[in-house]
């Protein structure tokens, strides 16, 4: 394991799923009126265009709302064993991604995809970039939209040529009200509300408008933003990215669409991840949730995921749901997955841990993280990273491991207070412990 010494301060990072610079996704921009914060194309890799990683190339596969049929778990651990190293890793939006895919192997895995409806627009399979709050309709909370919202969403970001435009990095947030995801950065944010209603959410702007209607107008949002971002002529690929003066005309653009919208506060906006173990639903039912160890799983353990309902959920906090379980199968179920090497409760000591790819499969990293990282208890999440690209990190309070050129580590802790944390030569684990207990 690397040593450790005092941490540098933060470089910034692309929020949730990692950036890959790609030589061949450059693109010519004339100079505009504001300073560039892109000037090449958008090399975001996806199940069509591969990345060329240290380990073999890799497919990130969208996955709108997380969700999934039996049939489409049992084929990705098919891609895994057929066409990758035999893993399947799940990313910070609740996506997939297939590492060390063979050079000729392309276009067998576009065709297992297209014929389980995973790949159901190549248009338009980079930019369906939907998280939804994973326990919608499951418990007691919340008003149960989003499943149907992410369905809709989905449909209308396939059906539309210009949605293609968008970047593969561009996100909608799909929250059912309880604010669990309204805070993982999402371009285009919809929250559900009391009297069938719902909050849409770009930059500062929030207006109220029909539950019914919330799809819609988050499609009106994104093309809104495509017209500002070309308008402002700096290569915004995000909301954020707009330069000051060109902010995203919400309230034009739903007008536009034909929607009634009201103004309204600003909603609730924080990230927080269910804790693993079972639910109890309110149809009598219970679900699962689990948790691949630092985010991947093997094939023959999501084999094994397939649940009673047909339906398996992933969450942007890189766990698996299970619905549909009688009491008694809900918890031998639970057993046999712990069996399999996942984590089933809030008390393993692989809770809240996480790492980025790391040595050997990333050029940039520094450190194989994934071995080096340290399994222990905390009431704030960790997640090492190969450098100071942090590549899929939380959003939040969450503790920061980040190794360095010269062979070290460093602690901090990150979000509303950030602070370092002292390192002592071979300390690092308690100074793991120390950040994860404090809090910030």
């Amino acid at each position: 394991m690397l040593a450790a010494m005092p941490p540098p301060a933060t470089t910034p990072s692309h929020q949730g799923e990692p950036p890959i610079e790609d030589a061949s996704g450059e693109a010519t921009r004339e100079p505009g009126p504001h300073p560039v914060v892109r000037d090449r194309g958008d090399a975001c890799p996806g199940a069509l265009r591969l990345h060329a990683a240290d380990d073999g190339q890799l497919a990130r596969l969208r996955l709108p709302g997380g969700i999934l049929t039996n049939h489409q778990v049992h084929a990705l651990a098919t891609a895994a064993e057929r066409y990758g190293d035999g893993h399947l890793g799940i990313t910070s939006r609740g996506n997939a991604e297939l590492r060390g895919i063979g050079e000729a192997c392309g276009t067998g895995l576009a065709e297992l995809l297209r014929h389980t409806a995973l790949l159901p627009s190549e248009q338009h399979e980079r930019i369906r970039n939907i998280v939804a709050t994973p326990l919608a309709g499951l418990d007691d909370r919340g008003h149960g939209h989003t499943p149907a919202w992410v369905r809709a969403l989905d449909a209308l970001l396939c059906g539309q040529d210009w949605t293609a435009a968008l970047s593969g990095r561009f996100l909608f947030v799909l929250d059912d009200g309880r604010g669990d995801v309204a805070g993982l950065g999402g371009d285009v944010t919809l929250l559900a509300q009391a009297g069938d209603t719902a909050l849409v959410r770009v930059g500062p702007s929030t207006l109220r408008v029909a539950a019914g209607d919330a799809p819609r107008a988050a499609l009106a949002a994104a093309r809104a933003f495509l017209d500002t971002a070309a308008a402002a002529g700096n290569g915004a690929w995000r909301v954020r990215e707009l330069p000051p003066g060109h902010p995203v005309d919400l309230a034009g653009a739903l007008a536009l669409a034909g929607i009634p919208a009201t103004p309204a506060a600003p909603p609730d906006a924080h990230s927080a991840a269910p804790a693993p173990g079972i639910v109890a639903s309110p149809d009598g039912t219970y679900a699962l949730i689990v948790a691949p160890v630092l985010g991947r799983v093997g094939a023959p353990a999501l084999h094994a995921l397939a649940g009673p309902r047909d339906e398996v959920r992933i969450t942007p906090w890189r766990q698996f749901v299970i619905p549909g379980f009688d009491e008694r199968a809900a918890h031998e179920r639970l057993r046999e997955l712990e069996d399999a090497g996942f984590v089933t409760g809030p008390g393993s000591p692989w809770t809240g841990v996480g790492a980025c790819t790391g040595r050997p499969g990333c050029a940039k990293a520094l450190a194989d993280v994934r071995r080096d990282a340290l399994p222990g208890r905390g009431p704030l999440p960790v997640y090492w990273s190969g450098c100071e690209r942090r590549c899929g990190h939380p959003h939040g309070d969450w503790v920061d491991v980040t190794a360095t050129p010269d062979g070290h580590y460093t602690v901090a802790v990150r979000g509303a207070r950030e602070r370092h944390v002292p390192v002592a030569e071979d300390g690092l684990a308690a100074a793991v412990a120390t950040a994860r207990s404090a809090g910030p």
